[in-house]
């Protein structure tokens, strides 16, 4: 297709309404969108107005290849326009000037108007379309959002219950490791004293401000401890809170504040497992006592209350084995030609007492015997044991047996009437006028003998079995001489035996201790024993309780 063009002179109103109804026409053919065809339209349109006020104007069309329409107008503001077009436009003659050429134009105009309106309500159903779309998208947006904020608000909750969860359980634990911590702390001691200055230095300051402790037995309640709270618990046995506000706890009874305290609260606990032996009072750390650290605190209360028992129990128990223990103590006889000194020590520490005893008498012959012995256990019933030995013993010695014989009546004894327990025993026979002794021992450790010039034996004979062994047996003499001034030492394994180091090692101590006696000791024989004593006992902790007899020649004769 080969270009064409055409002119028009615009020089009314009427000959720009033809020419924009020709063009209008020839777009419309030329199969341009109504959309562009309208702008096109209003563009020229409102060139032509200004062309027809400013005076005359020229307007050409050509239409070229490719189906493109370019329109150019001279005249005061000159304009041009090409519209590319889907079919090729052909040009023709303009409207009449006559009512039939205006009205095809104004028909053609409300025809254009009307493909406009329509596309206009394409678009607009289009816009309604996508604006509904929108909406749904965004409700759903919305919801979400919504969701999402839900599932991070339960996110956030389980995190925080997760968190409160783990600090309680660790709470739970520190807890649970501070009351075994305390327990093992109060159990360790049976010393009821040591147990009630061990509970302050446990308590404060992370569970409490300050302690105070009242017994019962006490003969006032210290001014720390007289409090209303403290009466109420002691009476009823209940743990007392007492403080400005309730405190609501598990298992305590709420009180007034206390005028001591007023400002603080305070917690009243009971001591005692099954009686009430005191009342642990507690100032609170900070503002109130915690549920949780309440329950630990009355647990630990209990615990007290049931180890002070434990602990008074052990101290009668022991001070009974003891009494029984010291009672049945011979005092040494006087006797010429043999001097005697003795001691008992008891176990520093533990219920270790009531085994070990020593005697020495005279038997009808004159001759004076020397005992030391140890029954094994401890306690009550090694002390009735012990006391039973001791009075068997003195009735076989007066009927003139010898050390062996009497080991082997002692042994027959005990092995038939108390086949569960057994003792060791050593026993020295010293004859007036005679410069030995005569000796024999059952199971235990071995006589230690100094001569007047230092020199220093252990008498390591076969000692024979422990008393009361299920098997018969009898049981040897021995003889050492010892000169005048010699010094013979009985004891029990306590002196020698300690659990870091074994029994050789502490006779071996024995022995130089006995050596190391000086011209004093060898004068008195009781400054001998207590030099003795002292190097042996030097850790002075022993849980094994002891008795030691020196038994000194002289040199005196038979007594008259």
């Amino acid at each position: 297709m080969t270009a064409a063009s055409d002119s028009w002179t615009i020089a009314r109103a009427a000959d720009a309404a033809r020419v924009r109804a020709l063009l209008a026409r020839l777009t419309a053919d030329a199969g341009v969108p109504a959309l562009d065809r309208a702008r096109f339209l209003s563009a020229l349109g409102t060139r032509l107005r200004r062309a027809v006020g400013g005076g005359r104007a020229e307007l050409t069309v050509t239409t070229g290849e490719g189906g493109a329409l370019r329109v150019v107008l001279d005249g005061p503001e000159p304009w041009q326009h090409t519209l590319p077009c889907p079919a090729p436009p052909v040009t023709g003659p303009l409207p009449g000037p006559g009512e039939a050429g205006l009205a095809e134009a104004l028909l053609d105009a409300d025809e254009s108007a009307a493909g406009l309106l329509a596309h206009l309500d394409e678009t607009e159903e289009l816009v309604r379309f996508h604006r509904e779309e929108l909406h749904q998208t965004n409700q759903g947006v919305l919801a979400l959002h919504a969701e999402l904020e839900a599932a991070a608000l339960a996110q956030r909750e389980h995190l925080e219950a997760e968190r409160a969860a783990r600090a309680e359980a660790e709470n739970a634990r520190r807890l649970l490791t501070f009351l075994a911590d305390a327990s093992a702390a109060l159990n360790a001691s049976l010393d009821h004293e040591d147990i009630l200055r061990r509970l302050p230095g446990l308590l404060v300051p992370e569970h409490a401000r300050h302690v105070d402790i009242w017994l019962v037995d006490d003969a006032a309640i210290p001014p720390g401890a007289r409090t209303t709270a403290t009466v109420t618990a002691a009476r009823t046995g209940r743990p007392q809170h007492a403080g400005p506000h309730p405190g609501g706890l598990p298992g305590v009874d709420d009180l007034p504040a206390s005028p001591l305290y007023p400002d603080r609260p305070l917690l009243c606990l009971p001591l005692g497992a099954r009686t009430v032996r005191g009342v642990l009072t507690l100032v609170a750390p900070g503002d109130r006592f915690d549920a949780d650290t309440t329950v630990m605190l009355l647990e630990l209360a209990r615990r007290a209350g049931i180890a002070l028992d434990n602990a008074r129990a052990y101290e009668q128990h022991r001070d009974v084995a003891e009494a029984l223990q010291r009672a049945q103590l011979t005092e040494l006889p006087d006797t010429a030609g043999l001097a005697l000194a003795a001691r008992y020590l008891p176990a520093t520490y533990g219920l270790n007492i009531g085994g070990d005893w020593y005697d020495a008498f005279p038997q009808p012959d004159g001759s004076v015997l020397t005992v030391i012995g140890d029954v094994t256990g401890h306690g009550l019933r090694a002390a009735v044991i012990m006391g039973q030995l001791r009075t068997a013993l003195r009735a076989y010695a007066v009927e003139g047996n010898g050390p062996a014989r009497i080991l082997t009546l002692l042994h027959r004894m005990l092995r038939h009437q108390e086949p569960e327990l057994y003792a060791t025993c050593a026993i020295a026979r010293f004859t007036p006028g005679e410069s030995g002794v005569v000796w024999a021992a059952a199971g235990h450790p071995p006589a230690v003998a100094r001569d007047p010039g230092g020199e220093v034996r252990v008498l390591d004979a076969r000692p024979g079995i422990m008393l009361g062994v299920p098997m018969p047996y009898e049981y040897e003499e021995y003889a050492l001489d010892l000169p005048v001034g010699s010094t013979l030492a009985l004891y029990t394994d306590g002196l020698v035996e300690r659990r870091s180091a074994g029994i050789d090692a502490g006779i071996d101590r024995l022995a130089g201790a006995m050596g190391a006696l000086g011209a004093v000791e060898l004068e008195d024989l009781d400054a001998a024993a207590d030099s003795v004593l002292k190097p042996m006992l030097y850790d002075s902790e022993h849980d094994d309780d002891i008795c030691l007899l020196l038994c000194r020649t002289t040199g005196g004769g038979a007594p008259e």
